[in-house]
């Protein structure tokens, strides 16, 4: 009895930890072959593998298997910086699992898309992630109030996000 107590406790304490506190929902349809090609990193999310990342662009392209090679580039330290990574496709149009670390994926969920394929906010499976990409490497400040705005309204602290360089 006691071990399924225990084990009801820690179920709970697990739920009460991975609770969303974001709307991290995927825009209703994504034209891959209009994904594909290199967005600039606008602003992000501080996290460890990007940290002090300066001019960060991501190159996708599709392979003959049908998923997609990633290329993050960009600048650190004054060093370029390479990592290349791989994603797959899912049954949920604009979310792939991406995965730069062996057979560790992650969400890759586009939640704003401008007609244009143009702009857009990227997010995760948590809280912990956003990214605003861009065709070109810097954005006007009423497209970033657009995208900002649906950032807040999902609940992300935009405050958070890190301006890169370019």
């Amino acid at each position: 009895m006691k071990k399924i107590v225990f084990l009801v406790f820690i179920a709970g304490l697990l739920t009460g930890c991975s609770k969303l506190t974001v709307d991290n929902s995927v825009v209703s349809e994504l034209d891959l072959q209009r994904f594909l090609g290199t967005w600039y990193e606008i602003a992000r999310f501080d996290h460890r593998f990007e940290q002090g990342m300066e001019q960060t662009k991501a190159n996708y392209m599709l392979r003959d298997d049908g998923n997609i090679d990633v290329l993050n580039t960009g600048i650190k330290n004054g060093k370029p910086q390479t990592a290349k990574g791989k994603a797959k496709l899912t049954d949920v149009p604009a979310m792939l699992r991406v995965s730069f670390f062996g057979s560790f994926y992650s969400d890759y969920r586009v939640m704003l898309i401008n007609s244009d394929y143009m702009y857009a906010l990227i997010g995760s499976g948590n809280d912990k992630y956003l990214w605003i990409l861009s065709r070109t490497p810097q954005l006007s400040d009423s497209i970033k109030t657009i995208i900002l705005s649906e950032a807040q309204r999902r609940g992300y602290d935009t405050e958070s996000l890190i301006w890169v360089e370019h």
